[in-house]
C-alpha cells in the first residue's frame, strides 16, 4: 500500500474469465449506473476516494482482460496489489471452475500473500427464466451461494460476496470487503504484522 503525504492508496485488481461482468462491476460501482451502451474489454484504471475510520483513502481499481490472449500481459498489473477480486459468474459454471483451475493459482504464483475476495457476479440472472432454461439445455445449473462459500473456504479467500452490477445489489459490499481485507490482511504465522503491500515487483 503506497502512503503519500496526503492519502493512502489501496490497489485493488480484478481478475476472472472474460464476459463474467468484471468491467460492468467496476463501471456500475464507480458511476452508480449500469453501462447500457458499449462496454469496453477493459475499463480504464479508476480511483475513488473512500473514508475509513474518518481517514481518506484512495481506492485504485485495476481491471484486467480474462482472455488467454492477455495471459502474458495481465501479470504486469499485479505488482504492489493490496487485494484481489477474483470474479466468476454465478450463471457460468465454467468460470466458477476456472477460479480454482486458473485464477487463484495465477495470483498466488505472482502475489502469494496478498488477500483476495471471491466474487459471484450476475446474481440477478440466477432466477432469470431464459438463463435457467439455457443452463438446463446444457445440463447445468447456476452456482449456489453454498457452492461459492465452499470454494472460498477451500481456496482460503477472505470472503465470498455475490453481487449484481445491473441492480447494484451487494455491489458496495464487494468493495467494502476488499478495503477491509487490504487494511487487515490475514497475519502470516510468525510473520510481520502491519499494513503493507505484499506483492512486489518481479
Amino acid at each position: 500500500m503506497s502512503t503519500g503525504s496526503s492519502m493512502q492508496t489501496i490497489k485493488c485488481v480484478v481478475v476472472g474469465d472474460g464476459a463474467v461482468g468484471k468491467t460492468c462491476l467496476l463501471i456500475s460501482y464507480t458511476t452508480n449506473k449500469f453501462p447500457s451502451d458499449y462496454v469496453p474489454t477493459v475499463f480504464d484504471n479508476y480511483a475513488v476516494t473512500v473514508m475509513i475510520g474518518g481517514e481518506p483513502y484512495t481506492l485504485g481499481l485495476f481491471d484486467t482482460a480474462g482472455q488467454e490472449d492477455y495471459d502474458r500481459l495481465r501479470p504486469l498489473s499485479y505488482p504492489a496489489t493490496d487485494v484481489f477480486l477474483v470474479c466468476f459468474s454465478v450463471v457460468n459454471p465454467a468460470s466458477y471452475e476456472n477460479v480454482k483451475e486458473k485464477w487463484v493459482p495465477e495470483i498466488m504464483h505472482h502475489c502469494p500473500k496478498v488477500p483476495f475476495i471471491l466474487v459471484g457476479t450476475q446474481m440477478d440472472l440466477r432466477t432469470d427464466q431464459t438463463m435457467v432454461e439455457k443452463l438446463a439445455k446444457n445440463r447445468q445449473r447456476a452456482i449456489t451461494v453454498e457452492q461459492g462459500e465452499k470454494l472460498a473456504r477451500e481456496l482460503k479467500a477472505v470472503k465470498y460476496v455475490e453481487c449484481s452490477a445491473l441492480t447494484q445489489k451487494n455491489l458496495k459490499s464487494v468493495f467494502d470487503e476488499a478495503i477491509i481485507a487490504a487494511l487487515e490482511p490475514p497475519k502470516p504465522s510468525g510473520g510481520k504484522t502491519g499494513i503493507q503491500s505484499i506483492c512486489g515487483l518481479l
